[in-house]
């Protein structure tokens, strides 16, 4: 496989990657909603576990790593096919939405302690 085609092979991994994450993070507070709390606990989970991931590598997708061997390119979005503007504001915009719904998913676990 040539550096090209590597780098757009990682790069729609990583897409993929991303729209499963957000779809766990705009999805928990849904499946609470639904009533669906098991559902939203598991999305958490989920995400929490990138996060950790995240985390251990020094808040970067190791994905983004494996992309800068394949070019030069260091702009927001040069390991992912999002826009620049989403790309640079990703973590500011999804992480007070994922601790929402995280907070939302651990009040409802704890109404439904409560009231039986």
């Amino acid at each position: 496989m040539n550096e090209g085609t590597a780098l757009v092979a990682i790069k729609a991994l990583h897409t993929v990657v991303w729209v499963f994450f957000v779809a766990c993070i705009v999805g928990a507070p849904i499946a609470v909603a639904l009533g669906h709390l098991h559902i939203a606990t598991l999305l958490v989970a989920l995400v929490t576990f990138e996060a950790l991931v995240l985390v251990l590598n020094r808040w970067s997708c190791p994905l983004t790593g494996i992309a800068s061997r394949y070019t030069p390119d260091r702009r927001e979005n040069f390991d992912i096919y999002l826009p620049r503007w989403l790309a640079k504001h990703n973590k500011r915009i999804f992480t007070p939405l994922y601790v929402a719904g995280a907070m939302y998913t651990a009040l409802e676990w704890y109404r439904a302690g409560t009231s039986s």
